[in-house]
C-alpha cells in the first residue's frame, strides 16, 4: 500500500481502516498513529457509499505526488468524495475513464489500484472508489 494502515483485507474484501473517538465515538479517516492513536479504536468502514462530489484532474500534479508523472506517464482520472453512510466522507481517487458517466449520488465501492512501483520495483497499490449499480436520475 501507499501508506502503512490504510488498508485490512484484499480484493472484495479490502476495507479503510479508519479511527472512532474512544471519547465522543466521532470516526476518523485515516486511523491517527503515534500518541493521539490512543485516543481512538481502529474500525474497519464501509466498503460501499454514495459519490458525494468530484473533479477530473487533467495535468500531472507537482511534488509531493510521488505517483507517476510527466507528460508521457501521466492519464487524467478523477477524484473525489465518498460519502460512507453513517460514518464520514473520504477523499479518494475514483476509478472510472467515463468522467461524463460520473453523478453526485451514484453508488461506489472501495477497490486497490496500481498507483506506481517502488524503488524495489514492487507495485505500489493505493485505494480508490469504482462505480456500482444503476446511475440515480438526476434531478431537475
Amino acid at each position: 500500500m501507499v501508506a502503512p494502515g490504510l488498508v485490512a483485507g484484499a480484493g472484495a474484501d479490502a476495507r479503510l481502516l479508519g479511527g472512532k473517538g474512544r471519547s465522543d465515538g466521532r470516526i476518523v479517516f485515516p486511523m491517527p498513529t503515534g500518541p493521539e492513536a490512543e485516543r481512538y479504536e481502529q474500525v474497519e468502514l464501509a466498503a460501499e457509499g454514495a459519490l458525494w462530489s468530484f473533479t477530473v484532474q487533467r495535468f500531472a500534479p507537482k511534488r509531493p505526488y510521488d505517483g507517476p508523472s510527466g507528460e508521457a506517464e501521466f492519464k487524467p482520472y478523477a477524484v473525489g468524495y465518498v460519502e460512507l453512510a453513517g460514518q464520514l466522507i473520504v477523499e479518494a481517487r475514483l476509478d472510472t475513464e467515463d468522467f461524463a458517466g460520473l453523478r453526485i449520488g451514484m453508488p461506489m465501492r472501495l477497490t486497490l489500484l496500481p498507483y506506481r512501483r517502488g524503488a524495489d520495483g514492487a507495485e505500489v497499490l493505493t485505494y480508490a472508489f469504482r462505480p456500482v449499480g444503476p446511475i440515480p436520475e438526476e434531478k431537475p
